[in-house]
């Protein structure tokens, strides 16, 4: 069974062109079912670009089906994702997750689908993701890191039941069982300030929350030791600006066997996107730190 595949896009039609391509070129897209979720217009300065999203969307073909949503008001963000993923859970059992700025490789669909597959009755893990960063080392061909992720993912029905829709519950657990050092990957990044801003009404993150969730359960997610997504929203173009280009591969989208390992963390694999995620610190400003870890965007809705 191949699961379907939800596009999340918002008003950046050349990205999202990009990524309709990349998903073609994957040889299981045929096959595939893909559902794309087009968010209305925030204001009438986006009409224009939303419009021509859309005229993207219309005579699509190279999937098995293609059903395009077009909301007539703006759901954000957090919103849109939530209720288009819950949606397709619900009904199909699993789904496969993009936005508009994450490119996958041609052996995405096939990777996401046997890790759908091997998994699926494996409740330590929760999620699939498509993305590892650039290190300067050599990952493991798949791994496991505790919680979850947001660009180019996937999970199962019993993997999304576990979304806490209210941060501060979740910052309340984490503080009570001294947790937040190491959701914080050692004090590296500042996933619990994310999480006090999203309750705070200062981001509008449905990915904090759901990273969040897993973490507190002690739950795993799969990544590829080749990237299989590039994210694309690097390059400025989003709302709030800038480039981060320490993220964009220089060699990515190989294929990727997956096969039985270890259901545990991967240390190495933890310890190696610490080191890079310390090396970035002082390179990448907060504001697009946030951005490309989809606490904040426009490619869904925009705040």
């Amino acid at each position: 069974m191949l699961a379907p595949i939800a596009l999340f896009v918002y008003k950046r039609p050349e990205h999202t062109g990009r990524v309709l391509e990349g998903l073609k070129n994957n040889r299981e897209a045929r096959e595939s079912d893909l559902f794309v979720f087009s968010d209305g217009a925030k204001n009438s300065l986006v009409n224009e670009d939303v419009s021509a999203v859309r005229a993207l969307l219309r005579g699509l073909t190279g999937f098995r089906s293609v059903t395009v949503v077009e909301q007539s008001v703006n759901l954000g963000l957090a919103r849109s994702i939530v209720t288009g993923v819950t949606d397709l859970v619900e009904r199909y059992g699993r789904v496969i997750v993009l936005e508009d700025d994450v490119l996958p490789g041609p052996h995405f669909l096939q990777y996401m689908n046997a890790a759908l597959e091997r998994y699926l009755n494996v409740s330590e893990v929760v999620s699939i993701h498509g993305y590892s960063y650039p290190v300067s080392c050599q990952l493991p061909e798949t791994f496991f890191l505790r919680g979850a992720d947001c660009w180019g993912w996937a999970t199962w029905a019993r993997g999304w039941r576990l979304f806490e829709p209210d941060g501060a519950k979740l910052l309340t657990r984490l503080s009570e069982r001294g947790l937040a050092r190491a959701f914080d990957m050692d004090g590296v990044y500042p996933y619990m300030k994310m999480l006090e801003d999203q309750d705070g009404g200062r981001n509008d993150s449905w990915a904090i929350r759901w990273h969040a969730a897993a973490f507190l359960e002690g739950l795993l997610t799969l990544y590829p030791g080749s990237s299989q997504v590039q994210n694309i929203g690097t390059d400025g173009s989003g709302t709030h600006g800038g480039r981060a280009d320490e993220f964009v591969h220089t060699s990515w989208g190989r294929p990727v066997v997956v096969r039985d390992i270890p259901i545990e963390e991967s240390q190495p694999a933890r310890q190696a996107f610490i080191r890079k995620l310390k090396s970035l610190r002082p390179s990448v400003p907060r504001r697009i730190w946030a951005r490309l870890r989809g606490m904040v965007g426009d490619h869904a809705g925009g705040i």
